[in-house]
């Protein structure tokens, strides 16, 4: 399902701290955050090896996708893989608005997605849905501000997202005008068990028990298909002199491991 939460624009030192939870199916084959691709276009992600795509992914000149999907009882079979999505932007040279209007056409073809395309150096971000299906394709600019994306419309104030936003701000307020410790990010804010209260929980049409052990920053329960949570978290940092620090906290073989890649975006040097 995932949970993102992020501050964009509205930092004295980081025009993007962003972190962002991935719940999976434990034994889907998955590879940790690692350069891939070729050329400039080269993309920074973790990557799901069953479907080719990426839930989130940024470039070395300042792109970066990442996407949550919608919490809803029915799914397309044949629907195309929402994976590619990040992947199709960040090796393309639109900008996020021009690619956010050109997935209009096909927005349909995808189960429930939100997706987030952000060029950094241009301080352009964009948010597109394919939910409600009621309702046209919503493409939003996103405002200088802190926002939470989980499994309904940005800043949707369901628990988990409430809380998660609650606590991110308390700590940027903790850190404001210093270095923001990632790992103190992710060992704090997003191993969040804690769950909604059963009147709490969104009306999505899912089973109610689904919902109540989605509720959580952190997730972790069984299924009949498997073990099903969070598989990695991931703390991006973006500094105003381009220097991007991308930091991942992930389950492999049920061991968690972690490491962190640096880079410089080139636009903003």
């Amino acid at each position: 399902m995932c949970i993102a939460a992020w501050i964009w624009q509205a930092h004295p030192l980081y025009p993007l701290v962003l972190l962002l939870n991935r719940d999976e199916y434990h034994d889907r084959p998955t590879k940790p955050v690692a350069w891939w691709g070729e050329g400039h276009r080269k993309i920074l992600g973790g990557r799901d090896v069953l479907a080719g795509g990426t839930w989130l992914g940024c470039t070395r000149d300042g792109r970066l996708a990442f996407l949550t999907n919608v919490l809803e009882p029915d799914h397309l079979p044949c629907a195309r893989t929402r994976g590619d999505l990040p992947v199709r932007f960040l090796q393309s040279w639109k900008n996020p608005l021009e690619f956010a209007e050109e997935l209009v056409m096909e927005a349909r073809d995808y189960n429930g997605f939100n997706l987030i395309l952000a060029d950094i150096p241009s301080k352009l971000m964009v948010y597109i849905s394919n939910r409600p299906k009621e309702e046209p394709i919503s493409i939003q600019v996103v405002s200088p501000d802190l926002h939470v994306l989980s499994n309904a419309k940005l800043d949707t104030p369901w628990y988990k997202a409430q809380r998660l936003g609650m606590r991110f701000r308390d700590l940027l307020v903790k850190y404001d005008e210093e270095e923001i410790p990632e790992k103190e990010m992710v060992d704090k804010l997003m191993s969040d068990t804690a769950r909604a209260d059963r009147d709490r929980l969104p009306n999505t049409g899912c089973d109610t028990e689904y919902e109540f052990k989605l509720s959580s920053i952190f997730v972790e329960f069984k299924t009949k298909q498997g073990q099903f949570g969070t598989r990695s978290t991931t703390a991006l940092s973006v500094k105003t002199d381009g220097n991007a620090r991308f930091y991942e906290k992930y389950l492999e073989k049920g061991v968690w491991k972690d490491h962190a890649v640096s880079y410089n975006i080139e636009k903003m040097q």
